[in-house]
This record gives structure tokens, sequence and C-alpha cells, in this order.
């Protein structure tokens, strides 16, 4: 299993994913282009921070940064970073959790979709997310942006064969909740383990058959709307929080 699904080097935009990545790992910053034109205190800080990391910061014309990246907006500010190869794999992460929480996509290859599934997944504290490699979106500028610095610090697996994969997971005793529109129980009906894999599709298509069927359990979020589905970051950080919340309550 790889993380990130990548190993090429790319470029990380936007001042809050640069900083997220100059904190979390300043040593995978190659080099930072910053907008001759920025003046400002957040330019500053940025220029700071990237000093005392020892990260090399040059000062270029703002049409210069237009050609780092495909489309959105950079703000004045693009970083070179290296990807690393996972320090840790899937099996190693679970092997020192006692009760793993995990988000699964299937089928999420958006990636503004997946930067906002990072960015959830992290703000729940899950272990690790997990995706098919054949129908994922892998993590990319655009993702880290959107993420906001998540990216950086959620593993994420992209795996050859997520059947298998969520079969190894449950011979681990972890539950594979998936969420559908058509099932019995809602998610607030429901008992839900505390060691789980929530399983998510995306918007419209939802999980492939063959996914669907390998769930312990499948759950859905009630809806009180017009509308019928969910985005599927927000239907992920729905479920991920009602994990949190229930690990939260005192044992009866």
């Amino acid at each position: 299993m790889s993380r990130h699904g990548a190993r090429e080097p790319r470029v990380v935009y936007g001042f809050h994913a640069v900083l997220a990545r100059l904190r979390a790992d300043p040593a995978s910053v190659v080099e930072i282009f910053l907008d001759e034109t920025r003046g400002d205190a957040r330019a500053r800080d940025l220029v700071s921070l990237a000093e005392r990391a020892g990260v090399r910061v040059m000062r270029v014309p703002a049409k210069r940064l237009d050609g780092f990246y495909g489309g959105g907006r950079h703000q004045g500010v693009v970083a070179r970073i290296a990807v690393k190869a996972a320090r840790e794999s899937l099996d190693e992460i679970l092997e020192k959790v006692e009760k793993p929480l995990l988000l699964v996509l299937d089928g999420v290859t958006d990636p503004h979709n997946l930067g906002a599934c990072l960015r959830v997944a992290n703000a729940a504290g899950v272990h690790a997310v997990i995706a098919p490699r054949d129908r994922a979106a892998g993590v990319s500028a655009v993702v880290s942006k959107v993420a906001s610095g998540a990216a950086e610090i959620t593993p994420y697996f992209m795996v050859t064969n997520l059947a298998r994969t969520l079969g190894e997971l449950k011979e681990r005793n972890i539950w594979v909740v998936g969420t559908d529109a058509q099932a019995g129980g809602t998610l607030y009906e429901s008992d839900l383990p505390e060691a789980v894999a929530w399983v998510l599709g995306a918007e419209g298509a939802g999980m492939r058959r063959l996914t669907r069927e390998t769930c312990d359990l499948l759950v859905r979020i009630p809806m009180h709307g017009a509308v019928d589905s969910l985005n599927v970051s927000v239907a992920a950080g729905i479920v991920l929080f009602e994990s949190c919340r229930r690990r939260g309550l005192p044992r009866a």
C-alpha cells in the first residue's frame, strides 16, 4: 500500500497550505516562490518561518507563479515539495491503535472533494484514509490547497484491491460500515462499534456493488429537506463526528 499514491515532486500553493507544510515537514520543502509585490504581514511571517527552517524563498513576478499549477488561487505563494515515501504502512498504523477510526473513499475522483475529505478526516482524528488506486484522486496541489494542511499529515493509502483491504480490516475486528441512502436504519438509530471503517462512495454513483456487499453494516443519513444527497465531504463529517461523539460518551 502506498501513501499519497505518488513519489514525484509537486507544488503546494496558497499561504495556508504552504505554512502548514513548513510547520509539519520543513525538510520536504525544496523552495518557495513568493510574489515580489507582497510585503504584507502574512508574507513577512512566511519568509520568517522559511528562514528559520532553512528554506530558500525567491521573489518572482506574479506571472511566473501562474505557470506552476493547474488553476485555482495561489495568493502569491507557491512551494515546490519533495513527496516522500510513506513513513508507516497501514498495518503499522493499525498495530499501534486499539480502536481505529478510518475513512474509506470508494470512487472519489474529484480533487476538491478529496481535499475536503482529508480536512474533515484530520479534524475528526481519523487514523488513515483509504481509497482504491484505480478510482481515486491522488494528492495534488489542488488537494493540498483545499485540505488546508491536512493532506500533509493525514495518512492516505491508495490500495490495489479495496475489497481485499476491507476484508483485512474485518479480520482485525474493525467494522466496515457503509453509508447508503437505501439502508433501513439511520446513522443515529444504529449501533456503531468503536473500531470502525466508514465507507463512502462518490456523490451520485455511491459505492460499487462489491464494496457495498463487503460492508458489515449499512446506514443512511436522514434527510429532512428537498435534496436527496450530500457532498461526500459533508457526509464524511457527519458520520465521523457521530463516531467521535459516541466515543466520548461514558459506557452504561
